[in-house]
C-alpha cells in the first residue's frame, strides 16, 4: 500500500473519491474563517457519504457498529464562506477490524490543500463492543479507495 505524506503537497490526484460540500454562514467562527472543529465534520461527511450513499451500505446491519479510536486535521489555509469544499477520501491503512480514511480538503477551483487529516475506525460487535472482523462486503467497498 502506498504512502502519503499529509501535508501541504498533497494533490487531488491522490484521493480516488471526491464529494463536494458547501460551507455554510453558520460554520464560520469570530475570525471569519471556517471553525476548526467543522474540519473533522466535513471529514466525516465525505467518509460516511461514501459509505452509506455512494455504496449504500447500513453499516447497523449485522450487529457491527464503528467507533472512531482516532482522528487528526492539519491546517493548511483556512476555508472560508461560501466556499465549495471538494473532500477526497482514501484507504491509508485497511487492518483485519480497523481501517484508517485520508481525507484531503480542497477548495473547489484551487490546487492548494487547505487541510489533510484522518481517521481511525475501529469495527466492534455492536453489543459487547469488541473488536470485530470487517464485514466482506464493507472491506469490498473500502478495497476500492487503496491508491
Amino acid at each position: 500500500m502506498q504512502t502519503f505524506p499529509l501535508d501541504r503537497t498533497e494533490t487531488r490526484d491522490n484521493f480516488p473519491h471526491f464529494l463536494e460540500i458547501p460551507t455554510r454562514w453558520a460554520d464560520h467562527d469570530e475570525y471569519g474563517h471556517v471553525n476548526n472543529a467543522k474540519y473533522h465534520t466535513l471529514m466525516e461527511m465525505v467518509i460516511m457519504h461514501y459509505l452509506t450513499v455512494a455504496n449504500e451500505l447500513d453499516l447497523a446491519a449485522g450487529g457491527v457498529q464503528c467507533f472512531t479510536a482516532e482522528n487528526l486535521c492539519r491546517f493548511h489555509a483556512p476555508l472560508k464562506f461560501p466556499d465549495v469544499v471538494e473532500a477526497g477520501l482514501r484507504i491509508g491503512k485497511l487492518g483485519n477490524s480497523s481501517v484508517r480514511y485520508e481525507v484531503g480538503l480542497f477548495v473547489k477551483g484551487r490546487d492548494e490543500v487547505a487541510a489533510t487529516g484522518y481517521f481511525v475506525d475501529v469495527f466492534v460487535e455492536a453489543t459487547s463492543e469488541s473488536a470485530r472482523r470487517i464485514p466482506d462486503n464493507v472491506r469490498a467497498c473500502l478495497e476500492k479507495l487503496i491508491p
